[in-house]
């Protein structure tokens, strides 16, 4: 598939699939993005347009520990298989959308990632043809609740800590035609750089992930892979804006509110 940038878009209350030209125009697509990239003729005005999650409601498989200097900060051994976990449908926002701060947080963690987007059915796929089953590549911030996640990992489970409602932010595009094995990622809080990395640094790399997980379970059209986080990690706060950034995708904003905040 050649490089484009599809998003997710609401407009007059209505909610359409794109493609992104010149940073102006959205052209519309007949029907979902899973369905064919084929186009309407409608251009509409990207300044009008606000730009949802790419996908509505989507699995999303969460890595842990798959970059080896992450390993290193929080003390854990560099792991032999990947370590997997899943982060609920209802975790997911999007663009611009509030991360809310549960109001019993102690220390809630960002976590800046490179997130697969699958775009056809897969089943015990071969590493050397798992690209063929991605549709394009998006960013990912897998928020985290420090004190329940170790209280989960000591019985060797990992939910309610990954879990919480708007702790999934995707977006802001879904791109094609990438190199997922040397894109930098960084991650801003309130403009300052606590993370810079790069997937070519990831231990597990998409193909094997895709390889992998296809052969335990089916991957649908439309699953998301958090490929994991590169070092830096840190705690966020009410108030805070969080920027995800990745090489030929874009910027993923966020800001936290407390809970009960309305946008």
């Amino acid at each position: 598939m050649s490089s484009m940038h599809i998003v997710r878009y609401a407009l007059h209350n209505q909610i359409y699939y794109g493609i992104v030209e010149d940073d102006r125009y959205i052209a519309r697509l007949e029907g979902g993005v899973l369905d064919g990239l084929r186009r309407s003729g409608v251009r509409d005005p990207r300044e009008a347009a606000r730009i949802l999650t790419p996908l509505p409601m989507p699995r999303v498989f969460g890595l842990g520990y798959n970059y080896r200097a992450h390993s290193q900060e929080v003390g854990k051994k560099v792991p032999e298989l990947p370590i997997l976990f899943m982060k609920p449908s209802t975790a997911v926002i999007g663009p611009e959308e509030a991360i809310v701060y549960p109001p019993w947080g102690e220390n809630i963690h960002f976590e800046g990632e490179l997130t697969v987007i699958i775009g056809k059915q897969a089943r015990n796929v071969a590493e050397s043809e798992a690209l063929d089953y991605v549709l394009g590549y998006t960013c990912g911030n897998d928020l985290s609740d420090r004190v329940l996640q170790r209280r989960e990992s000591e019985f060797g489970c990992l939910l309610v800590g990954k879990g919480y409602d708007t702790f999934a932010p995707l977006g802001p595009v879904i791109a094609t035609g990438l190199d997922p094995s040397g894109l930098r990622i960084q991650t801003r809080v309130n403009g300052v750089v606590r993370q810079d990395g790069d997937t070519a640094d990831l231990l597990f790399s998409v193909p094997y992930l895709i390889a992998y997980l296809s052969r335990h379970m089916t991957l649908l059209p439309g699953d998301m892979i958090m490929t994991g986080t590169p070092a830096g990690v840190g705690p966020v706060q009410v108030g805070d804006s969080i920027e995800v950034e990745i090489d030929g995708i874009g910027i993923l904003r966020n800001h936290v509110v407390a809970a009960g905040f309305r946008n």
